[in-house]
This record gives C-alpha cells, structure tokens and sequence, in this order.
C-alpha cells in the first residue's frame, strides 16, 4: 500500500484486515461472519448480562479465528493519545448530536426514545460494556466484507473505505429506527453519527479506540437518565 492509498489521518503501521486478502477470509468464512452477525444482534438487544458476554464471544472468537489468532490486528492498548482522540471524538459527537437534534426539532422530527428511562438502572452501565462492544462489531464485520467486495473491483481503496462507511452508517441507523419519522432521526443521530467511531478506527485500525467514544456516549446519556436529567 502507497501513501496514495492511505487517507492522511491515518496512523502507519497497521492496516485494515481481510480487505486484501490479509489474511484471505474464504466464501465460506464470510458466510460464517455473517451468520455469527445475526446471532449476535440478536443477543446484543437483550439487557441479560451473560447475554450480552455471550455476544462478544460470538463475534470475537471467530473473527479471531480467521485472523489467525492474530489479535492486535483489531485490538491493541490504547495508548494516552488514543484515549485523548477517544474523547475528543465523544465530545465532537455530544455536540454535533445536540446540534443536529435541535436542528431536526425544527422539522418536527423528534425521538420517540430507543431507551426507557425508567429501564435504566446502575446494571445498565455494566451491561452496556459488553453490548456496546457487540455494536462496534456489527458495523465491523458489514464494513469489511463492503471493503472487501468494493476494492475487490475497483483497487481505490479510498473510495471503497468511503462507500462502505457510508453504507454501514445507513445500516446502524436502520437498526435504531422503529417508524419512519424515527429513521429520519436515527439516520442523522445514530447514522451519520457513527462517523465520529469510524474516525477513530480509521485513523487508528484498533476497535477500542471507536469502542470507548461509544461508551463514553451512552454512559454519559445513561447517568444523566440515572440522575433524573433527562
């Protein structure tokens, strides 16, 4: 890979897997990865505790599997920087999702609420731990394979990082939305949103780096809720 293919944000020394065939996942893997991607989201929509453990077991081990047992290809100690970028990230998500709500408020399109209030207790925070990591692996394992097939045909793997970004950030939105009029929030808020994470995973090919701006968000929207702010 040439500077030309590598967006300027991005950190050296590590490169998204599968895409090139580093390593090569077969047709059969990717059959595998998606099967694992429905009972995964199954399992990260419950609130069970053992649940939502068991959906990061479902997603990570076999993705493991196909990176030959390679982990620090996704996952690596986030380092000071990383953790700053993480929140500077949350942050620039905090503001742009006030923003564009207001903005969106202004067209009588509001949230209907993916998440009762009154559901939410201190376990909630715990839970959330292990479903939130499940959440970044359902936007990873789409946004690979759409890597994969678009530089497959195109080798421009700017524009096939672009397309899979996008189409993943449509799919994240559709699995917030619950009506019409929710899918037009959900696609500015959750969708659109979810840039701020692809950011951070981008510039870094290391998914806790996205995993902890997701957290930091929904633990700063669940205290408030907690706190009786909301």
């Amino acid at each position: 890979m040439t500077d030309l293919d590598r967006f300027k944000f991005e950190d050296e020394g590590y490169d998204f897997p599968f895409y090139n065939k580093n390593p090569h996942i077969p047709k059969w893997g990717w059959i595998v990865l998606f099967i694992v991607l429905i009972i995964g989201t199954l399992l990260s929509m419950s609130e069970s505790l053992h649940k939502t453990i068991l959906c990061c077991i479902v997603f990570i081990v076999p993705i493991l599997y196909f990176l030959k047992w390679d982990y620090k290809a996704i996952f690596r100690m986030p380092s000071h920087r990383d953790i700053l970028l993480a929140v500077a990230l949350f942050i620039g998500y905090m503001i742009y999702s006030i923003s564009m709500g207001a903005i969106l408020e202004q067209f009588g399109i509001v949230s209907s609420g993916t998440v009762d209030q009154a559901s939410v207790t201190v376990m909630t925070l715990f839970t959330s731990i292990f479903s939130l990591m499940g959440e970044e692996f359902l936007k990873f394992i789409p946004f690979m394979f759409l890597l994969r097939v678009f530089y497959k045909y195109s080798k421009n793997r700017k524009i096939s990082v672009i397309i899979s970004v996008a189409i993943v950030m449509v799919m994240f939105a559709c699995l917030h939305a619950y009506n019409p009029i929710m899918l037009i929030f959900a696609l500015f808020i959750q969708g659109f949103g979810s840039i701020f994470e692809f950011y951070g995973y981008i510039k870094t090919k290391n998914i806790l780096v996205c995993y902890l701006t997701h957290l930091l968000t929904d633990w700063f929207v669940f205290v408030i809720m907690l706190l009786g702010f909301a």
